[in-house]
């Protein structure tokens, strides 16, 4: 049988993405095949579809990090065709034919079974973005911190992941200083539950102080380098920050300061290798008592063959919100 896909080939000319057929047997090997009706985009997959080799090593690829369908042929016992799944990280699009595609297929390692009150559109409003979000705020709050100890900050705010940190913060009763460099999206994060938006710029640039005065119980950094350098010397005592993401670049200039004098918390988060029980905990309470009923207002809708373009802006940092594929 065939199907369309997004698929990223290297040539003379350099890396070329186009929508071509391919068969099933092109599909690695795997427990469980997957009819995918739904993946998004991220900044990995961008990377991936650009030929970045240390995301993707061999080409032509599929990427698609994400995939959210239906069960289409199984050989485990735990997965039966028509059971409805969602596989997010691990290897899927990196070197693992990915969710860019009509078709998946998978260890059974890889999949969790969709929650009740929760569907596969709805989940891939999250994707790993959301997921990453949800991970950061877990290890924020197995950290002790509560709304009631101060303020805290979600950097990227306009990004995938921001977005999905920003309104979850507020929903848990939190007091979210959104930080980001669109000035122009001040009114939309407002919106999503920020009690004020702060331009990057005023983190940028060297670290100004080891130790500056305390303001942040707490946040979720998805940009790192110098802006989370100076979020860092501002924290209160026993203050927590996830780190989850790299685009301002991967160098940390700090000191141990706000390490032994404030006992801060700098908790790392790697969502693509996260243990599947967890995962399944997130996706368990993005269908409960995490779920953000504004999930779907910030997605845009495309299709694979409008996939390019919006790959293009998200490697230009043009993207706000999230976006989704759908089959």
């Amino acid at each position: 049988m065939n199907f369309k896909a997004f698929v990223t080939e290297e040539t003379k000319k350099g890396f070329v993405s186009n929508v071509i057929e391919r068969s099933l047997e092109d599909l690695p090997e795997g427990d469980v095949l997957i009819k995918v009706l739904f993946s998004s985009l991220n900044y990995k997959d961008a990377l991936s579809a650009s030929g970045n080799k240390g995301v993707s090593r061999n080409y032509p690829h599929s990427p698609g990090i994400d995939a959210a369908g239906i069960v289409e042929e199984s050989n485990s016992d735990e997965f039966l065709a028509g059971d409805e799944v969602i596989v997010t990280g691990y290897d899927l699009g990196m070197n693992t034919s990915g969710g860019f595609s009509e078709y998946i297929r998978v260890p059974k390692e890889w999949i969790v079974k969709k929650p009740d009150n929760f569907d596969l559109e709805e989940s891939m409003a999250y994707g790993t973005a959301g997921l990453t979000a949800g991970l950061c705020v877990r290890k924020i709050l197995f950290s002790g911190i509560k709304p009631k100890d101060g303020e805290v900050f979600v950097t990227g705010a306009t990004g995938g992941v921001g977005i999905v940190a920003v309104m979850l913060l507020a929903k848990l009763g939190f007091e979210v200083v959104a930080i980001t460099g669109k000035e122009t999206e001040a009114d939309l994060l407002l919106s999503l539950g920020a009690t004020e938006v702060v331009n990057r710029s005023e983190f940028e640039g060297d670290m100004k102080s080891p130790l500056a005065k305390p303001r942040w119980a707490g946040g979720v950094d998805a940009v790192g380098s110098d802006i989370l350098s100076n979020l860092i010397t501002a924290t209160h005592q026993r203050a927590a920050i996830a780190c989850c993401g790299m685009v301002g670049g991967v160098n940390l200039n700090t000191s141990i300061f706000p390490f032994i004098l404030r006992g801060l918390s700098l908790l790392g988060i790697d969502s693509a290798e996260t243990l599947i029980d967890v995962k399944k905990e997130i996706w368990n309470n993005f269908a409960t008592d995490w779920k953000l009923e504004k999930i779907n207002d910030q997605i845009k809708d495309v299709g694979l063959e409008e996939l390019s373009f919006e790959i293009d802006k998200i490697l230009k940092g043009q993207q706000v919100g999230r976006v989704r594929l759908k089959n």
